[in-house]
């Protein structure tokens, strides 16, 4: 297997246990929490998107597509390129309204298109040691250590919207 590939696979996947996750919920499940102060699903799904096109946006040197796209509007948000989630307080959590299941996984499809594309046509093996500064998160970090993170990040998300739709709606929901 081609390192292009591995990479490729692992954001596909992030994209598709979240698709998994939000499969056939309302907006009302999208924004339910379990006990207050947990995330909703629909702000873990959001958060995942919005940190990987950001970080991979900011590796590329291109706009996010947040802002770019307008991805923004069609969750009611602003166009803010810093705000990601992290640092929510749990009432902003608790406020995040979430657009329709199709809305949040067209955003995490569009993202994941262009990091694909990326992968296929400009990352090389040599850039893999290349650094690179965020200036959202103020660290400058290589491009293999941000690929890694966003790997990690994701899936560890992925998971507890996983969990969090378990505990909403019973078992039985992965894999049917």
């Amino acid at each position: 297997m081609e390192w292009q590939q591995l990479v490729r696979d692992s954001f596909r996947r992030q994209t598709q246990e979240l698709e998994k996750v939000v499969e056939g919920l309302t907006k009302d499940d999208l924004d339910r929490q379990p006990v207050p102060e947990c995330n909703s699903i629909g702000w873990l799904a959001w958060h995942v998107a919005r940190s990987v096109d950001r970080n991979m946006s900011e590796l590329m040197g291109e706009e996010q597509l947040w802002i770019k796209d307008g991805w923004h509007a069609r969750f009611g948000r602003e166009p803010d390129r810093h705000e990601t989630g992290v640092g929510h307080t749990a009432e902003q959590a608790k406020a995040f309204k979430s657009p329709s299941e199709e809305v949040v996984m067209d955003y995490h499809k569009a993202i994941l298109n262009r990091v694909e594309d990326y992968i296929d046509r400009r990352l090389t093996e040599t850039d893999l040691a290349r650094e690179v500064y965020s200036p959202t998160l103020e660290v400058t970090r290589t491009v293999e250590e941000i690929l890694a993170g966003q790997f990690w990040h994701g899936m560890h998300h992925a998971g507890q919207a996983g969990y969090v739709r378990g505990l909403l709606k019973g078992k039985g929901w992965y894999g049917h």
